[in-house]
């Protein structure tokens, strides 16, 4: 079965964070989403992803450097 996609207010209420802070990480730490029509779409499992991959934490920036860096 296909992985369904949510809604800004499913994300948030999944990860504990207010709306604005998932609109904010969209646009700031590049949070994996999709633009249908006026709303943003998730998958789940790109989110979960994402926040274990380090890059819901303040400092994102040095750590998506740092994961660069070691991979070169």
């Amino acid at each position: 079965m296909t992985e369904p996609w949510v809604s800004v207010d499913q994300v948030a209420a999944h990860l504990g964070v207010a709306k604005d802070t998932v609109y904010r990480w969209i646009e700031s730490k590049s949070l994996p989403a999709q633009r249908v029509g006026r709303l943003w779409k998730f998958k789940l499992s790109d989110v979960d992803r994402w926040v274990m991959d380090g890059m819901a934490a303040e400092d994102a920036p040095a750590v998506a450097a740092k994961l660069t860096s070691e991979g070169e």
